[in-house]
């Protein structure tokens, strides 16, 4: 073998890690979402299409606060800034928890309740099924399947609980960012 040869092998051996450093899925998610830290919209429910807890109310999140391995988004639904859907990275899996606050910051009883990923999910979809805790601290929830899709136009926040009929379904639009609002329930700013 010439020199020339072994010279290419071996600039070829040092390559293989970067080519074999493909973003996953999750990563990709997580880059596009965390590009709208700061940033808040409105959006609409979608399903079910009659709710007295949600219909006819502005509903609005803010991806207000964004580390390496934390995202959290408060969704305000009307005069209610009760709740932060919290999702959190660990070796390229996302878990997806749900903080419920009083108006005077307290915890609420059902609270963190969620699930893990069970795969680096798509670029535009990732997947949460209900996990042990939840399970133990809502039992009806047990086989709640929890996804959110981010594309560039919207950002979808869904609950189907299987076996039954509960759905739901709320839609934001990413594409007009609006004021930011008050820091919700529980946080300081």
């Amino acid at each position: 073998m010439t020199l020339k040869q072994h010279l290419y092998i071996i600039t070829f051996l040092f390559a293989l890690p970067l080519i074999a450093q493909e973003t996953s899925p999750s990563e990709v998610f997580w880059n596009n979402l965390k590009s709208h830290c700061g940033k808040a919209y409105e959006g609409s429910l979608a399903l079910p299409e009659e709710d007295e807890n949600f219909g006819g109310k502005r509903l609005v999140m803010h991806v207000r606060a964004c580390s390496d391995n934390k995202i959290k988004i408060p969704f305000y639904v009307g005069d209610d800034k009760s709740r932060t859907w919290v999702l959190t990275k660990n070796d390229g899996i996302l878990t997806l928890k749900h903080d419920h606050r009083h108006e005077d910051g307290a915890e609420d009883d059902v609270n963190f309740y969620g699930g893990t990923a069970s795969n680096a999910g798509k670029a535009d979809i990732q997947f949460f099924s209900a996990d042990g805790a939840t399970q133990k601290m809502i039992p009806g929830a047990a086989t709640n399947v929890w996804w959110i899709t981010l594309n560039d136009t919207t950002f979808t926040y869904n609950l189907r609980r299987l076996g039954t009929d509960r759905v739901f379904k709320v839609v934001m639009d990413i594409t007009k960012p609006i004021e930011e609002p008050e820091a919700p329930w529980g946080w300081e700013d």
